[in-house]
């Protein structure tokens, strides 16, 4: 059974709404209600909850034989590993193809299976966070970029280490960035819906899971 914070709980995960700083609001009327921020803020701990709860469990299960995690230090096995190869050396995703009939993670990267993300230490996890964070900052939003930021910040464990303060409002402020550009260019034949604000919305709220409650939106 999942856990469900008390409402006490979730009060306590959302402090007042402080200005923001460094980030870009949502254009007026495009804020997500503070009810849904809650509601964000109250799944992802829930998820955060069982990752820990599970993680001894999926540590000690044996990786398939064609996953090799890269060393924590290299920068670019991990974005390879993570993104895929195709999309690091291309910026994109091309039309899938017949050729192979199997799945090639090594070319559309690998999923952050609980079997892979529980065998990552605090250091690696913040030093991944960062080559994808680094790399976010040049290039487009993809989903499976967004699966593995999901995951890594699911694995951050509370006090954060220094560095992670900083790279999480470095991808809060990207998130923003990507999504007034989102909603700006939908805003001319597009009315308000909860599709537009998931795309960056969520991480927004996640970040502030981890005290940097200045990143948040102010509720519309």
């Amino acid at each position: 059974m999942a856990w469900v914070p008390a409402e006490s709980a979730v009060e306590e995960l959302m402090p007042r709404l402080l200005p923001l700083s460094g980030c870009q609001p949502a254009p007026e009327g495009y804020s997500p209600t503070l009810q849904w921020q809650q509601q964000q803020v109250a799944q992802f701990s829930t998820v955060r909850q069982n990752v820990n709860k599970h993680r001894s469990h999926w540590k000690s299960q044996q990786l398939d034989s064609n996953v090799t995690m890269p060393k924590s230090e290299d920068e670019e096995g991990w974005k390879k590993f993570c993104l895929g190869e195709k999309l690091c050396a291309d910026g994109a995703v091309g039309p899938a193809t017949n050729e192979s009939p199997g799945i090639d993670y090594v070319q559309i990267g690998f999923p952050p299976l609980l079997s892979i993300v529980s065998r990552m230490n605090q250091a690696t996890v913040t030093s991944v966070l960062e080559y994808l964070s680094n790399w976010f900052g040049e290039r487009d939003f993809t989903p499976e970029l967004g699966r593995w930021l999901y995951a890594l910040l699911a694995c951050l464990e509370k006090p954060l280490l220094p560095e992670a303060h900083s790279l999480i409002r470095q991808l809060a402020r990207r998130c923003s960035e990507v999504r007034l550009l989102v909603i700006g260019s939908l805003l001319p034949r597009l009315e308000w819906s909860g599709a537009i604000t998931a795309h960056c919305s969520p991480n927004l709220l996640r970040l502030r899971y981890f005290d940097q409650r200045d990143l948040a939106d102010e509720p519309s």
